[in-house]
């Protein structure tokens, strides 16, 4: 699972990045420290075989990345996540070789890993530099990233995981009121026919956030993009699916959206509501990626005008903010996370400096505000 935008590779300066890897299988260790010693932007700065030795050698050898196995010996890749983020935080990118198993990687990803890649395996497959090539890529893009220590936080709440984790002093007060645009000339709330959401790095944690808190009875259909590697999205939808009341599938094109049914983007296919219907394209990337954020937005203000709701959370570059701009151009709600709560606030951020978010909210008051936004259609339904 990739979460990256298209504002290119960070640079690094002249000294290498640092990379620790956790892996217990020993083909496998020597097989990622070829590929990491292989990238000049890159080396390996120990190999732990389990969750316990990684967390003895951080201190010593001082990574700026962490490439972790999620399947170890011991304890598992979820709870080394979890110590490494509460006691001595690192950016963490998980590398999993099953991807139809993705429970650990995504609950690691909850507790704060940034990213989930598809481990190499072994050279003589097909594909193997361009999988190996976008490990390291990620590995670097992650290292960038400056994470805080994690509180302990009360079951339901959200982790402090990033570089703005934690509401700040900046962060908007909380208003139970119906905000002014989201009110139609009669005095009534004005109604909408459905919910876009994207992200990227961090998103899979902010989605599951929002969707968790989701009542059954929701009355819109919800479209996800979020930017992942396409061999994950089959069970990233599944994940999502276990921790929403909302049914959760993947984007089928000529399906009628339904009501309260969650729809993400499958694996390298944009997602669009055409009129009544699910459209999916193989047209080429936009902002580096496809699905595409832009995409999806796009098609919700053709589709939906002002009865359309974007979101647009956490992610690197800028995917998504010209097309909530456009959702906001023409009528619609649109919302943008708010710094105090994004891992990396670029692309709600862009969307912001181009006008194109209603208001900004911390992550934990999105749902709220979807069901304030709802409520009449509820209430008809």
């Amino acid at each position: 699972m990739s979460a990256t935008g298209n504002s290119g590779t960070p640079t690094t300066g002249s000294r290498r990045i640092r990379v620790l890897v956790v892996e217990d299988s020993p083909v496998i260790q020597q097989l990622l420290s070829h590929v990491i010693s292989a990238d000049p932007r890159l080396e390996v700065a120990g190999i732990a075989s389990s969750g316990e030795q990684a967390l003895r050698m951080i201190d010593r050898t001082a990574p700026d990345v962490v490439s972790l196995d999620i399947r170890l010996p011991g304890i598992d890749g979820f709870e080394v996540t979890s110590r490494i983020m509460r006691q001595n935080p690192l950016p963490i990118v998980v590398v999993a070789s099953d991807v139809r198993d993705l429970d650990i990687p995504m609950r690691a990803l909850q507790a704060g890993a940034l990213a989930v890649v598809e481990k190499p395996g072994s050279m003589a497959r097909a594909d193997y530099q361009t999988v190996a090539h976008h490990l390291c890529t990620q590995l670097v893009i992650m290292s960038q990233v400056k994470v805080i220590r994690h509180r302990i936080a009360a079951r339901g709440s959200r982790p402090a995981s990033s570089v703005s984790a934690g509401v700040s002093a900046d962060a908007p007060s909380q208003d139970s009121r119906l905000p002014t645009a989201a009110v139609a000339a009669d005095g009534r709330g004005r109604r909408f026919r459905g919910v876009g959401l994207v992200a990227s790095t961090g998103g899979p944690a902010a989605l599951a956030k929002i969707l968790k808190d989701m009542p059954a009875d929701f009355p819109l259909p919800v479209f996800v993009v979020q930017h992942m590697g396409a061999p994950f999205m089959a069970g990233f939808a599944s994940w999502l699916g276990t921790v929403s009341p909302l049914p959760v599938q993947l984007g089928e094109a000529g399906l009628t959206p339904r009501p309260g049914t969650v729809y993400v983007a499958p694996g390298d296919r944009h997602l669009l509501v055409d009129g009544a219907t699910i459209r999916l394209s193989a047209d080429p990337m936009v902002c580096g990626q496809r699905p595409s954020g832009e995409v999806l937005f796009q098609s919700m203000a053709r589709a939906y005008g002002a009865s359309g709701i974007g979101v647009l959370l956490t992610g690197m570059g800028e995917d998504g903010a010209r097309g909530l701009a456009d959702m906001h151009r023409a009528g619609a709600y649109t919302i943008a996370e708010h710094a105090s709560t994004a891992v990396i606030h670029s692309m709600p951020g862009t969307a912001v400096r181009l006008g194109g978010a209603v208001e900004e909210l911390p992550l934990d008051r999105v749902a709220g505000r979807l069901l304030q936004l709802t409520s009449d259609d509820k209430m008809a339904s």
